[in-house]
């Protein structure tokens, strides 16, 4: 009886020591570790795709910190915020800006302009809140320790410099599919057969010459813009940290950034492109797997209408004083002489475009939680990235009014792969509008479209969730995963595009057509001056 105790605490004993080893062996924990988010967009749409992210994080148990200009509208309740608002006199000048963008007609050159005018406000902006005090006290407080630091990309390369002054890995977070000036700071190359976020192609379809000439425009144009902004980040760079002989180089700092999250799904959106691994693609991380309880207004507002409801906004960065007033007023007459009921997010509800029992005024919504509600009959956008992502996932067919930056191409996108129908907002007429509402709630082809992306779109090995959770610890545990780096990032223009080789094959070349010219000139001197020499002998002799 003894034996058989011993025998029986021995396999115990075994049993426990293999299950420590095989603990020791599993993947150093990164259970709460401290997370820093910088976010200085000024732009909320932007924000809920960051902050969908950190809210993952802190769900997973990790000590999130969140520095933003705006208040969150995601957010958890672990989560430290530090909000460095704009003056009141900068939000008219944003304000203004807004206005000018709008009355232009949209387009990938209007948006390029725009930076170097309305959108100037919003980038230089950017560099005052790190001036902060509340920001500057997170990295003078050597108490404080980050694992990793998020930046939101708009035009803010330079901010990678954060890595070096934390002293951690660096990941930075994009709203939109690959574009070139994110996939130069992780090395992902840029391929002429990969369209521009401007330009709309079918799935699987090739670009035909007038979208290849205008992608290679874009590229070009973007390539352009890219150096002069470089030159404005050396600027911002030195601003913020020119007497601080410890940070390196800006060239070198965007060097140091070990991932990409791109708020896309190439494999269901397109365009399909090849992706260095320091690039992960988490498209729809703001919606939810299961939407959240609408508020009771709402609620009852979509619950109890007969013939289906519409949503209409036009986005965060978009107020109803931004546009021409009759455009408004067609809005108006159109949505109430609907049958429909009409959810409309207005940012003065003191102050409305009019009164109908059909239409509920909002100055903020649940717009995932919405889209997801069964009697939702049609999306009206300005086709933002993050709605158009969410009306995919909830397959609710859209009506596009692109304003500015990447909405055109992606209003294109939504008429190309048959998911709605688009019109331009400035030029909108109140018949047109009511026929392209009517032709997309009756005809169930938009519909059946969407149903089948959607179920694309849901099909992954991983959610989006879970792939932020998994790489973000991932760079955590190895020290910011420089063994993913593209050699892309390490070489220059000359050694990336091989331009050296080429001129070396150029030297060559006209090497060779030197030494064959004058080969070939000593030989026909030679040919010729025999001849001559023979036909000289000849008239000798005969004379």
């Amino acid at each position: 009886m003894t034996e058989q105790r011993s025998t029986i605490l021995g396999c115990s004993l075994g049993g426990l020591l293999l299950a420590f080893l095989a603990l020791q062996s599993l993947p150093q924990s990164t259970e709460g570790s401290n997370i820093l988010g910088v976010f200085t967009s000024h732009s909320t749409s932007h924000f809920i795709v960051h902050m969908s992210i950190m809210k993952t994080l802190a769900e997973k148990g990790h000590n999130v910190t969140v520095v933003s200009s705006v208040p969150p509208k995601v957010t958890h309740k672990s989560i430290k915020h530090i909000v460095i608002p704009l003056s009141e006199e900068e939000e008219k000048l944003i304000h203004g800006g807004m206005v000018d963008m709008v009355k232009q007609k949209p387009s990938i050159w209007t948006t390029m302009k725009s930076i170097f005018t309305s959108l100037a406000g919003l980038i230089n902006k950017q560099v005052d809140t790190l001036e902060d005090k509340r920001f500057t006290d997170l990295y003078n407080n050597k108490d404080n320790k980050f694992d990793v630091v998020f930046v939101g990309f708009f035009f803010n390369t330079y901010q990678v410099g954060l890595s070096a002054k934390f002293n951690c890995p660096l990941i930075v977070s994009w709203m939109g599919q690959p574009m070139l000036m994110v996939n130069e700071i992780i090395g992902n190359p840029e391929l002429s057969s990969v369209p521009q976020m401007s330009i709309s192609v079918p799935a699987g379809k090739a670009m035909n010459f007038q979208q290849r000439l205008t992608n290679f425009l874009s590229s070009t144009g973007f390539r352009f813009l890219g150096k002069f902004l470089h030159f404005k980040y050396q600027g911002f760079y030195k601003r913020l940290w020119g007497d601080d002989k410890s940070m390196p180089s800006l060239e070198q700092a965007m060097k140091n950034v070990s991932l990409v999250f791109c708020n896309s799904h190439g494999i269901s959106e397109g365009p399909i492109r090849p992706n260095v691994p320091a690039l992960i693609e988490i498209g729809g991380i703001q919606v939810k797997s299961k939407p959240d309880p609408l508020p009771e207004d709402i609620k009852q507002f979509m619950d109890n209408s007969k013939n289906g409801v519409i949503l209409f906004s036009l986005g965060s960065n978009l107020k109803g004083d931004h546009f021409n007033p009759e455009v408004v007023t067609t809005i108006f007459k159109t949505l109430s002489s609907l049958k429909q009921q009409v959810i409309w997010k207005w940012d003065d509800l003191e102050t409305t475009p009019g009164k109908s029992a059909n239409i509920l005024y909002k100055k903020w919504l649940p717009q995932d939680d919405i889209l997801a509600h069964p009697k939702l009959k049609l999306f009206i956008t300005h086709a933002g990235k993050g709605g158009v992502a969410e009306a995919q996932y909830h397959g609710v067919p859209m009506l596009t009014l692109p304003v500015f930056a990447d909405q055109p191409g992606n209003a294109d996108k939504v008429v190309e792969n048959g998911y709605g129908l688009r019109l331009e907002l400035n030029s909108l007429e109140a018949k047109e509008f009511k026929e392209t509402i009517k032709e997309i709630i009756s005809n169930p082809k938009y519909a059946q479209k969407l149903e089948t992306f959607s179920k694309l779109y849901r099909d992954r090995p991983q959610t989006a969730q879970e792939l932020v959770v998994y790489w973000t610890e991932y760079v955590i545990r190895h020290h910011g995963a420089p063994h993913m780096q593209s050699p892309l990032v390490h070489m220059g223009t000359v050694a990336s595009n091989n331009l050296d080789i080429y001129a070396l094959v150029i030297l060559a070349l006209y090497l060779i057509f030197l030494v064959n010219k004058i080969v070939w000139k000593f030989l026909w001197k030679k040919c010729t001056g025999k001849s001559k020499k023979t036909a000289q002998n000849k008239k000798v002799k005969k004379q």
